[in-house]
Formats: C-alpha cells, sequence, structure tokens
C-alpha cells in the first residue's frame, strides 16, 4: 500500500530526530556494539518509525524499540521475542499476511493494522524518561491525527495507555485521565468515539511467566477487529 505524503514526511523527521541525547548515545553504542547472535548485521541505530496501513482502524500503540530487535531492524515488533509473540497473533486474527516478522524487506504486510510507539528510539532498560517521551509526543500527535480511519487504540503496557490518554489531553478531547485505569482487557470508550483496548505488552517478561498468554492476546486482537467492524 502506497505512504501517504503526509506519512513519508513524517517518518523521515522521526528516523533524523536526535532530540534525546541519551537515547542517541544509547541507540547508537548499541549498534555499533551489537549483540553476538547478530554481529554479521547492519543495525538500524535510529529512531523507528511506525508500520503497517495507513487507512487502518486498529492502531497498536507499543512502549519503544527493543535494543536488539527494532533498533536493529529497523521496524516495530520485528527481530525480538515480543514481535515472535504478538506478530503469530496478528496472523490468526486477520491482520496480518504471514507470522513471522525478521527484516524489513521479508513481505509481511499488515491490512486494517497500524503500528506505533511512545517513544521511537530503544531507551536503557526499556524506560524512557518522561522527558524523552515528551519529547516524542509531537510525532506521536502528528501521527494519529493523520490516521483518520483510527476507530480502536490497542494499548501494549501502561506507558502505551498513558500516551494516548496524553494525546487526546493535548488535543483537549479530554481534561483528566482519572477515569481510565490501565489493566488488561480493559475497555473504554473515548470521548472523540473512539474505542482503547489495554493489553499486558507481549515482553519476556510478561509472556515467560504466564501473565499474558498467547489466549489472552488473541482475544484482545478479536476483540479490536470486532468493534473496527461494528
Amino acid at each position: 500500500m502506497p505512504t501517504p505524503h503526509w506519512l513519508k514526511i513524517l517518518n523521515a523527521e522521526v528516523v533524523a530526530c536526535t532530540r534525546c541525547p541519551r537515547l542517541v548515545a544509547y541507540r547508537e553504542k548499541i549498534a555499533k556494539e551489537k549483540r553476538r547472535a547478530y554481529r554479521d548485521w547492519d543495525y538500524w541505530g535510529k529512531p523507528v518509525p511506525g508500520f503497517g496501513d495507513p487507512d487502518a482502524r486498529v492502531l497498536i500503540l507499543g512502549l519503544a524499540p527493543g535494543a536488539h530487535g527494532s533498533n536493529r531492524t529497523g521496524r516495530p515488533f520485528t527481530g525480538d521475542a515480543s514481535g515472535n509473540f504478538m506478530y503469530p497473533v496478528l496472523y490468526e486474527t486477520g491482520f496480518a499476511n504471514q507470522p513471522t516478522a525478521a527484516d524489513r524487506n521479508d513481505g509481511l504486510v499488515l491490512t486494517d493494522l497500524y503500528i506505533t510507539a511512545a517513544a521511537r528510539c530503544a531507551p536503557p532498560g526499556n524506560k524512557p524518561s518522561p522527558q524523552e517521551l515528551a519529547n516524542c509526543a509531537p510525532f506521536l500527535d502528528r501521527e494519529f491525527d493523520g490516521l483518520k480511519n483510527g476507530k480502536v487504540v490497542v494499548a501494549l503496557g501502561k506507558i502505551g495507555f498513558d500516551a494516548y490518554l496524553n494525546y487526546l489531553k493535548r488535543r483537549k478531547v479530554m481534561t483528566t485521565k482519572t477515569p481510565y485505569v490501565f489493566r488488561h482487557a480493559a475497555r473504554y470508550q473515548m470521548p472523540n468515539g473512539k474505542f482503547l483496548l489495554a493489553s499486558y505488552h507481549p515482553s519476556n517478561q510478561n509472556t515467560n511467566t504466564g501473565k499474558l498468554t498467547r489466549e489472552m492476546f488473541v482475544e484482545i486482537f478479536q476483540e479490536a477487529a470486532r468493534i473496527a467492524g461494528e
């Protein structure tokens, strides 16, 4: 699917961003040192733009690129354990044309689904600072504003959940986040008419411990597909 002009411009600005010195230093350090298993890879080592169908009704909002996943491959949830857990579920629920995601040229196509993140650079310890999230927020604002068909936002983890609520506050859609509590499988219809679904993040920490099971994750995307089709 062709990328609309506004999104090409946005993605180019995302990739060129150097607003957060700590994240610039970390992502470039990881890209230079690499992990032994990927020593032959030419790491992406830059901010990671969103990926998917620009006409999507379902939008995934994650946390940030993984140091040796998206920071290596340049595409969200590609090349790490979180993606290995997520993409088979997206394939099963009809959003992806294949269950695997290895690199940017692997033929993966998303239908009616777009993936983005609260932070575009890999952060140390997977924990972007509040200021780093604020630095990234203008990109997220423009992205959500441009994805006009979006009907359902699936927030993966509390940081993604809060990032969407903060977007709505910045756009003056609402004034307080108090009524919206993060818990897995929470569902809220927002003042703008869109739906917010919450899920635990498909991180190793959650999937290896059974906090997030494949069945639980499938149910989230089955629900997203159902709402989008209403």
